[in-house]
């Protein structure tokens, strides 16, 4: 048997991999990649439209990488571009109201995907579970 040193990032690795594969399963049928997905939740949850270079930044890519993600939204019809009144060479995001109802189908796939992945864990250690990972996300900033 294997150390928790050692086993540990391997059980991990496989636990994301396996989120990754349901997560792609439960977007298909809604046409979207999880760049996309991820894109949407962010412009989606913003109070104002969001800058194309904010939204590159909070993707962790380039923002010409955002305007393919983009460009692939706004085709779908989930969100619209505006030019940036502030700024004339910035673009502004915004979810349409179809971008908002695929949030909400996302929203309702990953607690579904979540509830099934965790299913086999009591409440108690679903909690433990939430409690590290919030802990190891905190200590990444």
């Amino acid at each position: 048997m294997e150390s928790a040193e050692t086993d540990l990032p391997e059980l991990f690795l496989r636990a994301a991999k396996r989120i990754r594969r349901n997560q792609v399963a439960r977007l298909a049928p809604l046409g979207l990649t999880p760049a996309q997905a991820r894109a949407l939740r962010i412009v989606g949850h913003q109070q104002e439209p969001l800058r194309m270079t904010a939204l590159a930044d909070r993707l962790g890519i380039v923002p010409r990488s955002a305007t393919t993600v983009v460009d692939a939204l706004a085709g779908a019809g989930l969100v619209t571009r505006a030019p940036d009144p502030d700024n004339r060479r910035a673009t502004l995001v915004t979810p349409t109201e179809a971008g908002r109802a695929a949030l909400a189908r996302m929203s309702d796939a990953r607690r579904e995907a979540a509830e099934e992945l965790f299913a086999t864990l009591s409440a108690e250690q679903r909690e433990t579970l939430r409690d590290l990972l919030a802990t190891l996300d905190s200590a990444a900033c």
